[in-house]
């Protein structure tokens, strides 16, 4: 059996799920949050609480549906809350 070249190892890991399209949507008791919009509302937060853009290198998001909030930590200090 040959062994597959470094080329065709790659084209492996760059092709399917590594390079597709992903969509999550958060569904709980009626309300629906995409993984989008609730990034885009922990930026605008951070923004807002006076962090920039270009700061911004590690975000931990939480997601508590039953507690209607999403908790966040930005850059492994800033913590802070918004609504699901």
């Amino acid at each position: 059996m040959a062994r597959k070249s470094s080329v065709e190892r790659a084209s492996e890991i760059v092709g399917g799920f590594a390079t597709a399209k992903k969509n999550i949507t958060i569904q709980f008791q009626g309300r629906e949050r995409s993984q989008e919009n609730i990034l885009q509302q922990v930026r605008r937060e951070a923004l807002a609480r006076g962090i920039a853009d270009e700061e911004i290198e590690h975000v931990d998001i939480y997601i508590k549906p039953e507690e209607q909030a999403v908790y966040y930590v930005i850059n492994r200090q800033m913590e802070g809350k918004i609504a699901f």
